[in-house]
Order: C-alpha cells, then sequence, then structure tokens
C-alpha cells in the first residue's frame, strides 16, 4: 500500500469517526435533520479545511473532492435516523455503550486527523517548519470539534474536558520525530496510536490539565 492510499483511507475513517461524532452533539441539541449535517460535516471536515487556508491550498481539498463531504454527510444523516427512531435511547442501557461508542470515534477522528495534517505540511512543495507542521497537525485535529462546539453553543471542549488538544500535541511531535528515522507510513501509524491511547486513558481517568476554580 502506498503513502496516499493509506492517507486517503485514514481520512475516511477519520471523517466517519468525527461526522458520528458532531452529529450526536446536534441530536443532544434537538437540532433538526440539516443541523444534523451541518454540524456532522462541519466536524468532520472543518479542520482540514482550516489547514488548507493556512497552508494556502486554493480551495481546500474539501472543495476540490467532496468525497469527505459527501461521507460526513450520509454518516451525519445515518445517526439522525437511528436517533429518530429510537426516542429513548438516552434512557436505556444501550446509551451506554452509545457513550462510548462516541469516544471512541472522537479519540480515533482526532488520532487521524492530527497525523493526517502533520503530514499534509510535511509533503508541502515549499519548506515547512517543525513548528508549522505542529501547529497543522493539531489545528486539523481539533478545529472541526471546536467549530461544532462553538455552532452548538458550548464552550469549546478542548479548554474545559479532560487532555485532549495536549493529546493532539505529543502525537504530533512523536510523528515527526519517527517520519524523520523511519518514514511517513511508521511515523503516522506511531503518531495516530499515541493520541489515541492518551485521549482514551484522559477520557477514563478523568485527567485534566491544571485549572483555577472560582470556589
Amino acid at each position: 500500500m502506498n503513502i496516499d492510499t493509506f492517507v486517503f483511507i485514514m481520512e475516511i475513517i477519520g471523517t466517519i469517526a468525527f461526522a458520528s461524532a458532531g452529529a450526536m452533539v446536534a441530536v443532544e441539541k434537538e437540532m433538526d435533520l440539516l443541523g444534523v449535517c451541518v454540524l456532522g460535516m462541519t466536524t468532520a471536515v472543518g479542520g482540514g479545511m482550516i489547514r488548507d487556508l493556512i497552508l494556502g491550498v486554493n480551495p481546500p481539498v474539501m472543495f476540490q473532492n467532496p468525497v469527505y463531504a459527501l461521507v460526513a454527510i450520509a454518516f451525519s444523516m445515518l445517526v439522525f435516523i437511528v436517533a429518530y427512531y429510537n426516542h429513548k435511547l438516552q434512557e436505556s442501557k444501550l446509551y451506554v455503550a452509545y457513550d462510548r461508542l462516541m469516544l471512541v470515534c472522537d479519540a480515533l477522528g482526532l488520532a487521524i486527523f492530527t497525523v493526517v495534517g502533520v503530514n499534509a505540511a510535511w509533503n508541502m512543495e515549499y519548506e515547512t517548519t517543525t513548528f508549522l507542521q505542529i501547529f497543522v497537525g493539531v489545528l486539523t485535529g481539533v478545529g472541526g470539534g471546536v467549530l461544532r462546539d462553538v455552532m452548538a453553543g458550548n464552550t469549546p471542549y478542548i479548554f474545559v474536558k479532560h487532555i485532549y488538544a495536549s493529546a493532539s500535541i505529543i502525537g504530533a511531535v512523536v510523528t515527526i520525530v519517527l517520519m524523520n528515522f523511519f518514514g511517513e507510513l511508521t511515523g503516522m501509524i506511531a503518531g495516530a496510536v499515541i493520541v489515541f491511547v492518551i485521549r482514551i486513558f484522559a477520557a477514563y481517568f478523568k485527567w485534566n490539565l491544571p485549572r483555577i476554580r472560582k470556589d
């Protein structure tokens, strides 16, 4: 498998994961079908769009190849349909399992889009710095979620709950270091695994960065 095929497969998986997580936020906010689709698509492709604007890719990849947006919309609609015909899902025993599935989807999307973002900056025709590669990787990973939370009227998740962006930063650094020594494929796989594991552990053990509380 060449690197382009690998990146495309990862992007599709990440798109599905983030679209599902974003759509569920919209369902919980009692948005209509359009709102669910918009929020799901924004979560899935928003970070990539911001990445492309920073890197000077014009128009952004989501417009050059609409497959990502179409996949995001399709899975957002699927989430809406499942929720529509299961009104009491949040009150059932299945909700705990579903909530965990959404956590896995969110962590998977964060992991994949972080390393895909790093790889995009790495392969630009012009020379990019390590700082730019890390910044773009993290922004690709968390950007869609930030847009989702703002549109849903929530404080962005990355600022208030559990280690999130920090996991993306660590994964981006690991990706770049390993890409320098072992190549793109190894670096991306290892970086994605690191982000995913840290994110899951942070949620499970409720790891948080220090904060100042009023009480």
